[in-house]
Formats: C-alpha cells, sequence, structure tokens
C-alpha cells in the first residue's frame, strides 16, 4: 500500500509541477473566493461590479477589468478545481505554459469584447435596456471555453470529430435558444479555441532526412 501511496503522490506531484500556470490561477481563486465570501453582501455586489467587464467599466478601465474579471467568480470553488485540473492543466501539459496562456488570454478577452460589443449594439438598437450597461460579468468560463476548443486537436480521427460535434452542439445549443450576450461569448471563445490551431505542438510532420550527395 505505501509503495502505491508514494507513487501516487509523485505523479501527483509531477502533474501540478507541468502545470504552473493553471495551478497558480487556481490558488488566486482560491484565494479571491474565500475573500468574497466574508464580504457584506451589498457590499459584495459593488465591489464585483467595479472588477466586472461591463459595458461602463470597459469604456472607463478597459485593461484593470480584463484582468480582475478573470479572478474573481461568483460561485464555489471545487468545481473549478475539477475543471482546472481536467481542462486546463492537460492543455497546459499539451501545448507549453506560454502558448495555452495565449490560447486562454484570448478566449477571455477577445470572447469578452465580442459579447460585450453585441450588448451595446442590443442597447443601442431598443433590444436590451440601458441599465445593462452595469450587467455583472466576472469569471474564467471563457478562458475554459477556448480551452475546450482547443483539445479538439488533442483527440485523434474519428473521436476528434465526435467530440467537436459535441461541443459545438452544447455551446451552440444555448446561443440558438436563449441568445444572451453570454452564450455569444461562450460559442465565440470556443471558436477563437479552434483558431488557435496553429499553436498546436506537432501539427506537422518532420520532413525526412536527406542524404548528402556522395
Amino acid at each position: 500500500m505505501r509503495p502505491f501511496l508514494r507513487r501516487l503522490r509523485t505523479s501527483a506531484g509531477s502533474y501540478l509541477r507541468r502545470a504552473p500556470g493553471t495551478y497558480t490561477w487556481l490558488l488566486a481563486l482560491f484565494i479571491t473566493t474565500v475573500a468574497l465570501h466574508r464580504m457584506d453582501p451589498h457590499f459584495e455586489q459593488e465591489f464585483l461590479r467595479q472588477r466586472s467587464t461591463n459595458l461602463h467599466e470597459l469604456s472607463t478601465h478597459p485593461v484593470r477589468v480584463l484582468v480582475s474579471s478573470a479572478l474573481w467568480t461568483d460561485g464555489p470553488w471545487w468545481p473549478y478545481a475539477l475543471l482546472y485540473t481536467v481542462l486546463h492543466a492537460h492543455a497546459e501539459h499539451w501545448l507549453g505554459t506560454l502558448r495555452w496562456l495565449v490560447v486562454v488570454a484570448a478566449a477571455h478577452v477577445l470572447a469578452t469584447l465580442i459579447s460585450e460589443g453585441a450588448l451595446l449594439w442590443a442597447i443601442s438598437t431598443g433590444h436590451a435596456p440601458a441599465s445593462a450597461v452595469n450587467t455583472l460579468d466576472i469569471g474564467v468560463s471563457y478562458a475554459l471555453a477556448g480551452t475546450i476548443g482547443i483539445l479538439t486537436y488533442r483527440l485523434p480521427p474519428p473521436w476528434r470529430y465526435v467530440y467537436l460535434a459535441v461541443v459545438l452542439t452544447l455551446f451552440g445549443s444555448p446561443l440558438a435558444t436563449s441568445r444572451t450576450f453570454t452564450d455569444l461569448g461562450h460559442f465565440t471563445a470556443l471558436l477563437i479555441g479552434l483558431a488557435c490551431y496553429p499553436l498546436c505542438p506537432g501539427r506537422r510532420a518532420p520532413l525526412p532526412r536527406t542524404r548528402p550527395a556522395q
């Protein structure tokens, strides 16, 4: 039993060390979640709104809120621990920390800007109330959707196409039915992850070596 536990501990430690970005981010989420649960509920809403990527904050403090919105969630922490371990850590192991970071940053930032742009259009055309400029928009789901997208290329055919059909259905169905700006953001982030195919390692087979002429 002890050798098994020792191997398990070694494997778990190696898994964590090979995904420093994932678990640093997860630790930050744990700290902010604990801090959030200690706040007064009325103060909490205003605190989160100032760190939200709503239209008002994006127009005044765009860089600050694009960063801070990815460090706060308004739900329990443990589901993120599971999702980060299964999705982000696996993607970081495969892509490397830098390329994984490019994928999640692109998905988070671009999906936020596109979805909030759609919300601005809806407000300007009367399809959404003017008060929607202060809609609370925090969390890490766009980055997760981007990671889900790029992990498509981790699977060999034909499973790659089955996986792709499933995730397109899961993310596309809410967009087709409820059509909220967050549904658009999630679907956009998924497409951004799929568009990051050039970052995948080993996507081109090496050229065969040729012997020099005698």
